[in-house]
């Protein structure tokens, strides 16, 4: 991770997520953000730790500066995913928002105790989960400094 805050540099987000819709919309938010940003896609919780870990295909692509991760995931569940990436040394600072269509009480309280950074729910109406991706951008890509590259 590299702090990118003014940067030139793109911002790389790793997108936890297996709806197709959900990756469509979050892409349209990115890219009407005035941020520059490269938005990667996992589309279940094997396939985001491979990312993260840079494994077998992953093996040249970036470290993500910032993850956010469904929870309902095919193969292993955003709670699992959260869990190793905080019990891993080379990730356990990586940020991770939680963005997922569950309100639970419960889901929500276990994020945090995972350590999750953030739990945002994705509203059902489509601009208004545009409003939260757009957001999150200015808030998580605008105004936090996130850890600069070795710092995780």
């Amino acid at each position: 991770m590299s702090d990118r805050r003014g940067g030139e540099d793109p911002v790389d987000i790793l997108l936890v997520e297996d709806n197709p819709g959900d990756v469509r919309l979050t892409r349209e938010a990115f890219e009407a953000g005035q941020i520059r940003n490269t938005l990667h896609v996992a589309r279940d919780g094997v396939e985001a730790l491979e990312f993260l870990r840079q494994q077998g295909e992953y093996a040249d692509v970036p470290r993500p500066d910032i993850v956010l991760l469904d929870l309902n995931l095919p193969r292993k569940d955003g709670d699992e995913v959260l869990a190793e990436i905080r019990a891993d040394p080379d990730l356990e600072t990586l940020p991770v928002i939680v963005l997922t269509s569950s309100s639970a009480e419960e889901d929500v309280v276990r994020s945090y105790e995972l350590q999750a950074n953030a739990f945002l729910t994705k509203p059902v109406d489509p601009m208004e989960f545009v409003e939260i991706v757009r957001s999150f951008q200015e808030f998580w890509l605008s105004v936090v400094r996130l850890p600069p590259e070795g710092e995780s």
